[in-house]
């Protein structure tokens, strides 16, 4: 359980000219959050514990097909005495949680940040790795349950996986940095739109589109001027990561990805890197949006070197059924260009050794469980 309140140290220390009324409020203010931060964790444990009670002591000592009567029985008593939330539903949700989350302490802990509303959210999310994902997302990024639950629902983790999956051995682009594709679908762009509306949508819904591509991004500026000589050149936009503390170059492209859009960026970027880097700075890296990449193309110039991504913008989200075969088609062939890539390494590096695939092709499963 959370430590309880301390009333005596609770209000903030402030100076004396401020009125009254505004110290007062910050008490009370500032008593309330606690409350709520205690009784949602105090709830959340609770729940757990309920769970892990019904699973443990009660169906794992019965026979099989008895647990549907067990549980609606107890529901029905509780109901009876404590009132709304404890339906077979929502009992059934405690014992899943209770098995997903083992760990009473690691509950305990993550109920501090996440509401029992958001851990009901993570309960269908298919894999321990995808959960965790989703987990330190809300987290640092302080997302709400609605906001949680749009970042299930855009496959977060596989396109994160999809991304990381695209970037091979030697990148100059952290991995965990970009999404592929991104779902740009809350823009409300009409089709056929140009470069500017898609520009003037993104600085207008900013906080979207940074809650789309990552964690700690800051605005710098749009059509940022770069001059060469007598010639002047304009970025579409450009954002700091304070994790990874260096410059973010953004392009947005109207069509199918051209090479010619590589030397573009690589100018962008390598004025940036003499001209706004700073000494405690890491190199920039840029971002291309099209939306339609040649993902054939992208690996022979080997962007990635020269630290920079492409990555497809949808400006309309697909049925689920349709997004879960076009994300499962990026993965896999993301996956086997990576393959490929491991086998010819291997093979260069020893040629009288066997030729092994250096990874796992296996492609990830649906937010339901189905396979993508």
């Amino acid at each position: 359980m959370t430590d309880p309140i301390d009333l005596e140290h609770t209000g903030p220390s402030t100076p004396a000219d401020v009125p009254l009324f505004e110290r007062v409020s910050q008490v009370i203010e500032q008593t309330r959050a606690s409350v709520a931060t205690q009784a949602n964790a105090a709830l959340t444990l609770m729940n757990w514990h309920i769970g892990r009670m019904i699973d443990v002591d009660v169906l794992s000592t019965q026979r099989a097909g008895y647990d549907r009567e067990i549980v609606a029985s107890l529901s029905r008593q509780l109901t009876e005495r404590f009132g709304r939330g404890f339906d077979r539903a929502n009992l059934y949700r405690m014992i899943q949680f209770s098995q997903i989350f083992p760990d009473a302490e690691i509950v305990a802990s993550l109920g501090r940040q996440l509401s029992w509303t958001h851990f009901k959210a993570l309960l269908p999310v298919y894999s321990d790795a995808a959960r965790a994902f989703y987990i330190e997302q809300t987290i640092s990024a302080r997302l709400s349950v609605r906001a949680l639950r749009e970042l299930i629902g855009r496959q977060g983790f596989e396109r994160n996986e999809i991304a990381n999956a695209q970037t091979p051995g030697g990148t100059a682009v952290p991995l965990d940095t970009f999404r592929d594709p991104y779902f740009l679908d809350f823009l409300g762009l009409a089709d056929g739109h140009a470069e500017r509306d898609l520009e003037e949508a993104i600085i207008r819904d900013m906080e979207s589109f940074l809650l789309e591509v990552g964690d700690g991004w800051t605005f710098v500026g749009r059509q940022k001027r770069m001059t060469v000589g007598n010639d002047d050149f304009f970025l579409d936009l450009l954002f700091f990561s304070r994790p990874l503390r260096r410059l973010i170059a953004v392009e947005l492209k109207v069509g199918k990805f051209k090479p010619a859009f590589k030397g573009q960026m690589d100018l962008y970027l390598k004025w940036l890197d003499r001209y706004e880097r700073r000494d405690d700075e890491e190199a920039p890296i840029g971002l291309i949006l099209c939306t339609e990449t040649s993902r054939e193309q992208i690996e022979l110039l080997e962007l990635h070197k020269d630290g920079i991504v492409v990555a497809e913008y949808w400006t309309a989200l697909p049925p689920k059924e349709e997004l879960e075969v076009r994300i499962a088609s990026i993965y896999r062939e993301a996956q086997e260009r990576f393959a490929r890539r491991q086998l010819a390494a291997s093979t260069s590096e020893s040629s009288s050794g066997p030729n092994r695939p250096a990874m796992n092709t296996r492609h990830p499963r649906g937010i339901d469980g189905a396979d993508l």
